[in-house]
């Protein structure tokens, strides 16, 4: 995939060519003596994809994209919180998951290979599966960085930088094939634990991952019957249908033991987050009894302050996540049925669905916050949605996240004037606490209104659009980044916006 591997290749390829010309004849006078008699010569594509799958948590626990969008604040060490530049690396998914999905589709295309690894599924299941898990990758990672190696990644090459435009509307193409590919007359998919081969489940997450990247868009394509129009009216209209149940959720259910729930990770002896005030005062203005499944009290820890000053906020303030939803064994919601029915609310008020007004709106809105309350184990109060989270005329929560340390400024709200930020600001909450969708989010939407701490540290003073290229990418494909970085008005900064942000 990058050049280092190039680089090993030719490495070997050289020592071949030493080889030949010392006392041995040929490479076969070695015999076996460098095979491994217990090495497994083939892959076994199940445990590939359990391997994938058991790693899906972590996108879902994005402490810096939670930071950005205030879902919570850093209690001692609070760099990230002040904006610090920080080049990242994405270099890790792809030499690991993305590359474990391909090779799942490599040795079910090929015909050298594809009647063997039938032991693991049908292999159309297999290849549909995979695709879909590939295209949820990468739109998490395009969303951070902006152009990405996709188009010629995950091969033995050194690859080039694909605007994000392309690698959307390929992402999405992705969506719509896999869903046809899959043959329901054929074996499940093994190796499955989130949807333990249900080829129907699969399909439902294709098409809502389908509608939630088309209304990413709604920035470069907000009209009806333009691109994102025409694509989430597609994704609803597919007979297999979209996440609308919390029993379809695309979601990690961790055994313990070695494998924690990461949110019990992130406090194993540790105390460094805590839900922010930003979101205890939202919750509270809204008298949203989430709060109570979001964190252990209402107090939640001021945003975006000094370390000499976050470390004199006396206690008691709420880790991320009461202690019941964080234990070892805590599932991880990744796509839940409120984030798609919010979605589809959203998709009906602009006009995006023929034949569908506010009516059908309303009511999708509702059922989307029912399935929040739902998903944390909670009932939805009857005075909610009557209040100010009303579809037609909640205001919204005025002031959120002022504090005595005077970091974050009065003109930071809540404040809803229009339906359709009725639904956005719902949408913010019932990703709680997913950082990268969170943050992503509030990009695309403005909603709610938050704004940078006053003691930010970058040259902007403004809250990051995005993440920084990493330093292995300068130093292995500085080609490629240069192609990134051209897609990129402002250069390969934090307050660089990417395409569907502008």
């Amino acid at each position: 995939m990058y050049k280092i591997i190039h680089n090993k290749i030719t490495a070997i390829g050289l020592s071949v060519l030493l080889l030949a010309g010392t006392g041995c004849s040929k490479i076969k006078d070695f015999g076996n003596t460098n095979v491994n008699p217990s090495g497994v010569t083939k892959p076994n594509l199940a445990a590939l994809l359990t391997n994938v799958e058991s790693q899906l948590g972590g996108y879902a626990a994005s402490t810096r994209g939670g930071l950005y969008c205030q879902y919570y604040s850093e209690t001692q060490y609070t760099e990230t919180s002040l904006y610090a530049t920080t080049p990242l690396e994405f270099t890790a998914n792809y030499s690991g998951p993305l590359m474990d999905l391909q090779n799942i589709i490599n040795r079910n295309s090929d015909p050298a290979t594809a009647a063997e690894n039938t032991a693991y599924g049908a292999n159309k299941n297999q290849i549909a599966v995979a695709r879909i898990l590939k295209a949820f990758q990468f739109w998490t990672i395009t969303d951070r960085w902006g152009a990405i190696p996709y188009s010629e990644a995950l091969q033995l090459n050194v690859p080039k930088y694909d605007n994000q435009e392309f690698v959307y509307k390929d992402l999405i193409k992705e969506l719509t094939e896999a869903v046809a590919q899959f043959d329901d007359n054929g074996d499940p998919v093994k190796g499955d634990i989130i949807y333990g081969g249900s080829n129907a489940k699969w399909k439902k997450l294709a098409n809502s991952l389908r509608m939630l990247m088309a209304l990413r868009l709604s920035k470069v394509y907000p009209a009806a019957g333009d691109y994102s129009a025409t694509q989430f009216a597609a994704a609803v209209a597919e007979p297999s249908g979209y996440i609308t149940v919390n029993d379809d959720n695309f979601a990690l259910v961790y055994p313990g033991g070695p494998f924690k729930n990461p949110w019990y990770n992130l406090f194993d002896g540790r105390k460094d987050y805590a839900e922010s005030k930003t979101m205890t005062d939202l919750l509270t203005g809204l008298g949203d009894s989430r709060i109570s499944a979001f964190g252990a009290n209402v107090n939640g820890f001021p945003y975006g302050l000094v370390r000499a000053d976050a470390t004199t906020v006396s206690e008691p303030w709420p880790l991320i996540l009461d202690s019941a939803h964080r234990v070892q064994a805590s599932p991880v919601v990744i796509v839940g049925a409120s984030t798609v029915l919010l979605s589809y609310a959203e998709a009906i008020e602009r006009g995006w669905i023929p034949g569908l007004t506010t009516v059908e709106a309303e009511a999708a809105y509702n059922d989307g916050i029912a399935q929040s309350f739902a998903q944390w184990g909670l009932t939805l109060p009857g005075s909610y949605l009557s209040g100010n989270a009303n579809y037609s005329a909640g205001v919204g929560v005025a002031a959120i996240g002022q504090n005595s340390f005077g970091s974050i400024p009065a003109s930071s709200s809540a404040t809803t004037t229009s339906k359709l930020q009725r639904i956005q600001l719902q949408k913010y909450i019932a990703l709680y606490p997913d950082g990268t969708q969170g943050w992503c989010e509030w990009r695309r939407t403005g909603v709610p209104a938050i704004k940078p701490t006053t003691y930010s540290t970058n040259s902007s003073g403004q809250i990051p659009r995005r993440y920084t290229y990493g330093t292995t990418e300068y130093s292995l494909n500085a080609a490629g980044v240069a192609q990134g970085v051209a897609t990129l008005s402002g250069g390969d900064t934090q307050d660089s916006r990417v395409w569907w942000d502008n």
